[in-house]
């Protein structure tokens, strides 16, 4: 399943004048089904931008045969539902409660048939607002902030490694794909919300299952998203996953803040409820009278109001496009373009020398941003190339 998405003419109140996003969701090159599963929801209208915000999200299952795929793909259609759904609550209570109903469905579904029981999936959710980003999480996977050339992750990784380090414990090792917790296990679950986070005009936003975090670098990551346009992004970066032995399945969204919607985003004032007047007018009364009289019975628990929650961000670097990582795409494609050699494959060697010339220019100007863009150019068309003429797609570079 994917996705995707990109800027065109300015349109009045539309995605296309707040945000360009992509996503791509591949089964790799070691897995016989993909228990990955994304949803992603740009607001159909202004309105509802303003009250819900334009939706992300990523899950990894885990679970034996199908297990895994239906608990990630129960996650991406209950969260988006759910949050939209209440539309009474703020956006902050919405989404947590929208990822605890995921879990109680999950969790039911898993305890009423065998073939199901203890089935399981990582959910990492980012609501992008005018007011700033807000992120509901459980699991490994991530979701990551690049802001010029800083990159954050904004996510903790309910993992063994992460959690014992969070103690202060660092064990000689430890399994790095041992999670503490998910959806599904268990009937309740305990969601890391983090934000809102102010959002700013160029602001990158990455969310990934950990086929891509865990073949590829945070560094790297960060480079790739710096270099290209969300559509070129989420396909270099799937495809360096899988030139790495693509261990697992690889899932990806990117989502990058564009236009003048964000200019006065960190001043917006968060909502505390849904917008409907006559529910404000009736919810207001209400907590009045309650200010005066209060007596037995059962009473409505107070607004969440959408306050800065979470630690985040977990690990930030500063990272640009390097000469290294530049030496290392190219040589990449070198050793890709000897496998089709090899293969005795007919490519299109005129487009090719195009792009290895164009990266060679940019290398030597010292626009290493370009030439990362071009050499993965370079590489999507020659794995592209093996897909489409159904040789066996090269893997196990573990530069």
């Amino acid at each position: 399943m994917s996705q995707s998405g990109h800027s065109t003419a300015p349109q009045t109140d539309s995605v296309q004048d707040r945000l360009e996003y992509a996503s791509l969701s591949d089964i790799g090159l070691r897995r016989s089904n993909n228990q990955d599963s994304l949803a992603v929801m740009p607001a159909v209208s202004q309105n509802v931008w303003q009250q819900r915000g334009d939706l992300f999200v990523v899950a990894d299952g885990m679970g034996a045969h199908a297990a895994g795929e239906l608990a990630s793909k129960i996650s991406t259609d209950t969260v988006p539902l759910v949050y939209h759904k209440l539309m009474d609550r703020a956006p902050a209570e919405a989404l947590v409660a929208a990822v605890e109903e995921a879990n109680a469905q999950i969790h039911s579904r898993g305890q009423a048939s065998i073939d199901f029981k203890g089935m399981g999936t990582t959910t990492t959710t980012l609501a992008l607002l005018p007011y700033g980003a807000l992120l509901a999480h459980v699991g490994d996977s991530r979701a990551y902030r690049l802001r010029g050339n800083r990159f954050e992750q904004l996510t903790f990784d309910h993992s063994l490694v992460w959690e014992m380090r969070a103690q202060g414990q660092v064990p000689d090792y430890v399994p790095k794909n041992v999670i503490t917790r998910s959806l599904g296990p268990y009937p309740k679950v305990q969601v890391d919300l983090e934000g809102p986070l102010p959002v700013v005009a160029g602001d990158i936003f990455m969310m990934c299952s950990d086929g891509l975090s865990g073949p590829v670098k945070d560094a790297e990551l960060g480079m790739l998203l710096g270099s290209m346009p969300p559509a070129e992004a989420v396909r270099a970066l799937v495809d360096l996953a899988n030139l790495r032995g693509g261990p697992d399945n690889i899932t990806v969204i990117v989502a990058k803040a564009v236009g003048q919607a964000w200019t006065h985003g960190s001043n917006a004032v968060p909502p505390t409820r849904g917008v409907n007047p006559m529910q404000s007018l009736a919810k207001g009364i209400a907590a009045l009278a309650g200010l005066f009289h209060r007596r037995g019975g059962e009473n409505n628990p107070p607004p969440i109001i959408d306050r800065p929650s979470g630690r985040g961000p977990y690990m930030a670097m500063v990272c640009s496009p390097s000469p290294e990582f530049v030496r290392q795409l190219g040589e990449i494609l070198r050793e890709l373009r000897e496998a089709t050699a090899q293969a005795e494959m007919e490519i299109d060697a005129e487009q090719l020398n195009v792009m290895l010339d164009r990266a060679a220019a940019n290398n030597q100007t010292g626009d290493y941003a370009q030439a990362v863009r071009n050499y993965c150019h370079g590489i999507s068309f020659l794995v592209n190339e093996f897909k489409r003429q159904g040789k066996s797609r090269p893997g196990g570079s573990r530069r």
